[in-house]
C-alpha cells in the first residue's frame, strides 16, 4: 500500500488538535501577534487553513476523482483576511471542516492516486501529489504559526538569542 494513504490522513487528523491546544491555552494577544510586520500571525495561519479546507483541498480531491481540472487559489485575493472569530471558535470551525475532509479521504483508493487533472498554474498534477502537498501545507503553516509565537520570547531572551538564529524572522 502506498504510504501516503496512511501518512496524509494521519497528519491531517492530528492538525486540528494541535490548533485546539494553541487556541484554548494561549493568550489571544500572542495568537494575533505577527512574526514580523507584514507577516502572518498564528491566527492568520489558522484562518488560512480554514479557507483552504473550505475551498481548496477537498474540492481539488473531488475534482481529481472526477477527472476535472481546477483553478489556482490566491490566498491574498480569495482568503478571508484577518480571523473575525475568537481563536476557540476558529479552531472549532477548522475541526468541523477537517472532519468532513477526512470522510472524503476515506473514499480514496490506491488506484485513485494516479488520477490526473490540470492545475491552472502548475499544469498536470496527480491525486498522490495533492495529498503530499496537503499534508505538507498543514505542517508548513503550523510551523509558521509556531515561529510567530516564538518571536516575542526570542526578542526577550537576551544573550540566548544566539541559539535561536534559525528562527528569527
Amino acid at each position: 500500500m502506498n504510504p501516503i494513504l496512511t501518512w496524509a490522513p494521519a497528519i491531517l487528523e492530528s492538525t486540528p488538535a494541535r490548533w485546539h491546544g494553541f487556541c484554548a491555552d494561549l493568550p489571544e494577544g500572542l495568537l494575533r501577534r505577527p512574526a514580523a510586520p507584514g507577516e502572518w500571525s498564528a491566527l492568520d495561519c489558522l484562518q488560512h487553513l480554514v479557507d483552504t479546507e473550505r475551498v481548496v483541498f477537498p474540492t481539488r480531491v473531488q475534482h481529481l476523482l472526477n477527472g476535472e481540472d481546477f483553478p489556482a487559489f490566491d490566498p491574498d485575493r480569495q482568503g478571508s483576511g484577518p480571523a473575525p472569530l475568537t481563536p476557540q471558535a476558529l479552531a472549532q470551525q477548522f475541526h468541523a471542516l477537517r472532519a468532513d475532509s477526512l470522510r472524503l479521504l476515506e473514499r480514496v483508493q490506491e488506484r485513485d492516486l494516479a488520477r490526473r487533472a490540470r492545475h491552472q498554474e502548475l499544469g498536470e498534477v496527480t491525486l498522490s501529489e495533492l495529498l503530499h502537498e496537503w499534508a505538507g501545507h498543514d505542517l508548513m503553516h503550523t510551523v509558521q504559526a509556531e515561529r510567530a509565537l516564538m518571536q516575542p520570547f526570542i526578542e526577550g531572551c537576551g544573550p540566548w538569542q544566539i541559539y535561536f538564529q534559525d528562527h528569527v524572522t
